[in-house]
């Protein structure tokens, strides 16, 4: 393999503190994060738990198998933890849901603060994100309710077996109504018994 397709290593300085398992897909240096650490980043291959433990990303996105380190987070987000993720080609914009209540059997979920990064040289990143978000998803419909409507969505959650349900209600919609309540769990609990593991 010749130098350029050679796969660099996070530096330890900004490496996040990985999970055992978890290993490196690819990671990027924000442009208007400073200095870089290193000659320039691309996709990472083969990393596991180990050696170094920096502060949480430092000042690095770096994508696992786990999910997405993203500058001064103090933890991972899961990839079913991200509503939506959008690659200009230059800057990569991450959503991560926010839970706003948590109900039998789903959350209801919004869109947390968006955080835009300017991604010079990016690598492997973007499309690593995309493919892993987009795996994440087993199932997503959209539902009419009372006075609005809503996503359901199941997430596979990366590490762990089962799926994990949300809905995501359009502007507009009585959350908190009873009548938009009551549907909300009934198509929950349909999308759930004709959702079998066979399916997923």
């Amino acid at each position: 393999m010749g130098l350029f397709g050679r796969k660099r290593k996070v530096p330890s300085a900004v490496r996040p503190p990985l999970a055992a398992g978890e290993r490196v897909l690819a990671w990027a240096v924000p442009g208007n994060s400073g200095a870089s650490p290193v000659e320039g980043p691309s996709a990472g291959g083969g990393e596991s738990a180990g050696a170094g433990g920096g502060a949480a990303g430092g000042g690095v996105l770096v994508a696992t198998n786990l999910g997405l380190w993203l500058p001064g987070r103090g933890e991972r987000l899961g990839w079913h933890d991200i509503l939506k993720a959008v690659w200009s080609g230059r800057e990569l914009t991450v959503t991560p849901a926010a839970t706003a209540a948590e109900r039998d059997g789903y959350l209801v979920v919004a869109d947390g603060p968006a955080e835009t990064y300017l991604l010079l040289d990016p690598g492997d990143l973007p499309h690593q994100v995309r493919a892993r978000v987009t795996r994440s998803v087993a199932y997503t419909q959209q539902h009419p309710v009372p006075g609005g409507s809503g996503r359901i969505a199941a997430r596979r959650v990366a590490g762990a077996d089962g799926l994990t349900w949300t809905v995501r209600y359009d502007p507009g919609t009585p959350v908190d109504a009873d009548e938009v309540r009551a549907e909300t769990d009934q198509l929950v609990a349909a999308a759930r018994a004709a959702t079998s593991p066979a399916d997923l």
